[in-house]
């Protein structure tokens, strides 16, 4: 496991993880441990937009069809 030092961290924020850890009954790293992995986790845009594209968009709704739902949903 990497060491990972954090600096110049305001303590209003310190404050906070401090009192989140707590009411988790965790400690301040585990806590900041565990956020920093959900956040690791999460794909980027660059990634969403990626497999966006890759989709198969040839099933749906054509652009037509949309339209012309929207327009009926506005009068």
């Amino acid at each position: 496991m990497t060491t990972l030092y954090i600096r110049d961290i305001p303590e209003a924020v310190t404050g906070t993880l401090k009192e989140r850890a707590a009411a988790q009954g965790q400690s301040l790293s585990a806590y900041v441990g565990a956020e920093l992995t959900k956040i690791a986790a999460r794909p980027t845009n660059d990634e969403i937009v990626s497999r966006l594209r890759a989709r198969d968009h040839s099933k749906g709704p054509t652009t037509d069809e949309i339209v012309s739902a929207v327009e009926a949903g506005r009068r």
